[in-house]
Parts: structure tokens; sequence; C-alpha cells
């Protein structure tokens, strides 16, 4: 007796696919995430997404000229969110949409198989930990304008992925110890 369409669909998704960055990099903890997670970083060509987050900022002076130079939204209790992922190649996309107030990275494979995003002139290598309830990222490291950056000039980082009420949940803070906090922002994700 063959498995239902529905259940090939889900098995699909759950093996690592030798193309998505998220199963590359993850290897075998990729089967062990949620659908959702999944699902969210399972990218053949594109994929939209739309939810809902609250935004935090710095209020010093630095903080708030640091954010606003790395694009980052302003300040929000509730506000509609979109991500377009698109691949090109092996690098992936993310075009984030806070309420009219765009900013975009690229993520692809980096060096000793972390994940390697772009903001512009810098570049900030992570290594991807699935811990069985989350997905946290984590920095290993820093680049600005190709060179390597000393460890102690590198954004403090919190950022993870997980499934909160069925649905794909996200939470990312950046300060640095010379501007206190950049940017906090949380909220939720489901593919449109």
């Amino acid at each position: 007796m063959a498995a239902p369409a529905g259940a090939d669909a889900e098995a699909g998704r759950k093996r690592a696919h030798p193309t998505w960055l998220y199963a590359r990099l993850l290897g075998g903890a990729w089967t062990g995430m949620p659908e959702p997670l999944r699902r969210m970083h399972a990218l053949d060509a594109s994929l939209s997404a739309t939810g809902r987050a609250k935004v935090e900022r710095g209020d010093g002076l630095l903080a708030r000229l640091v954010g606003r130079l790395a694009g980052f939204p302003p300040a929000a209790d509730d506000i509609a969110v979109r991500v377009d992922f698109s691949r090109r190649g092996d690098v992936e996309v993310w075009r984030r949409d806070f309420g009219g107030h765009l900013f975009q990275s690229t993520q692809e494979t980096g060096r000793e198989r972390r994940l390697l995003e772009r903001f512009g002139p810098a570049a900030f290598a992570m290594v991807l930990i699935w811990d069985g309830k989350r997905l946290n990222l984590r920095l290993r490291g820093w680049r600005l304008f190709g060179l390597a950056m000393p460890q102690w000039t590198a954004p403090v980082t919190t950022a993870w992925e997980a499934v909160q009420d069925g649905r794909f949940s996200f939470f990312v803070e950046i300060s640095h110890p010379f501007t206190g906090l950049i940017v906090r922002y949380q909220g939720w994700l489901e593919p449109v």
C-alpha cells in the first residue's frame, strides 16, 4: 500500500536536502527539528512569509547611529513583518520588511561549516546549534570590508529560532559593550 501524498511530502521536507543551506550546515540535526523550522529553511528557489514582531532599539547616540547604519527597523510594539527568501546559486537572500522598513542580508556557507551572513560591508560567521528546542545562532567571528576583526570588537548577539504556538518564531538581540542595546526584535512568521 502506498503512503499518502502528504506523508511523502513531509518525508521529503524532513530529509536533509543537499542543496538547502541550513540542512547542509546542521547535518543530522536537521531531521530532529520541527517541521515549521525545516519548512522555513527548505529553500529551493523562493519563499515568502508574513507575521508580526516587536522591535526595540537602543536609545544611546552611538547605538542609534549603528542601528541606522545597519538598516535596522525603528522601535514598534506590534508591527507587520514580511520576509522574502530567495536563492542565487548557493547564496540565500533574506529581504525583511518591518512595516515598510526594508533591510536585507545574504547567507551562505562559510569556513568550518559556519553560516556566513552579510549585511553590506560586514560579514558574521555563526555556528548553528539545535538544542532540541531552539535553533541557536552563535557568533564566532566577523569581518568588516573583508578584514578579520578582533573578537573584542564583535557585537554581542543572542539569536534563535523555535516553534511556539505551532508557528516559526524568532528572537534576535544585538548589543555591544560600547553602545549597549542596538536592536532586539522578536516575533513569528508563517509561509504565505
